[in-house]
């Protein structure tokens, strides 16, 4: 087993009320309320600049070059990649830059990605990279079971192009990239102790993360 794998067997629950949220299934469905969507794209936008500077601060705190090389690799991914693929991307639902830069965190926003930046700050890599892993993997994984789904990457569901674009081949290699170097920067054997505080870091990820998709529903 991977330490990924491993990870998600210690919180089931917590995983499973993530990836099967309400608001991912009502994606998959064409279901959820716009509003709800257009509150998620808002805060994700805001969510990537925390993000970005959590894999600056993986390339601070990396013992190796390649280490600090991940760091960097993953932050201009973000800052030069994805960034502004998520504003090409608002703007196909009315959101402009304007919109996006002048918005304000919503708490559960704020609550998980100081959660994330924390534990970069006091914690080592392994500790860090856990704390992006439900992220990092968990778009990939939902994305994959979403595409399998019947219609629901029919061209009349407004979500398709979200659920197709980390269903793509290039997530999906980001996502068991990134569980590589979890197993990677574990070193392979783990003692107990040591694994009991990742995975609390892991489980409290994924409840973040289930509260970001309930935050997109109760703006609704």
């Amino acid at each position: 087993m991977t330490l990924f794998d491993r990870l998600v067997a210690s919180c089931a629950d917590d995983w499973r009320a993530y990836v099967e949220h309400p608001f991912v299934e009502m994606m998959a469905a064409g279901t959820l309320p716009e509003a709800a969507f257009r509150h998620y794209l808002v805060q994700d936008y805001l969510f990537l600049i925390q993000f970005a500077r959590a894999y600056a601060l993986a390339a601070y705190k990396g013992r190796t070059m390649e280490e600090m090389r991940y760091g960097l690799d993953g932050l201009r991914a973000i800052l030069d990649g994805e960034m502004a693929l998520h504003v090409k991307y608002c703007e196909g639902w009315g959101l402009t830059p304007a919109d996006l830069e002048t918005s304000e965190e919503d708490m559960p926003t704020t609550a998980y990605t100081r959660f994330v930046l924390d534990w970069g700050v006091r914690g080592d890599l392994l500790d860090l990279h856990v704390a992006l892993a439900p992220c990092m993997i968990g778009y990939g994984v939902i994305a994959r079971r979403l595409a399998a789904i019947p219609g629901a990457l029919d061209a009349s569901n407004p979500y398709a192009p979200w659920i197709a674009e980390y269903a793509a081949d290039g997530y999906q290699q980001v996502a068991a990239a990134t569980i590589e170097h979890l197993d990677a920067l574990s070193g392979g054997a783990m003692g107990d102790v040591r694994f009991r505080q990742i995975a609390g870091i892991f489980g409290q990820a994924s409840r973040l993360e289930a509260a970001f998709w309930q935050m997109g529903l109760d703006k609704a």
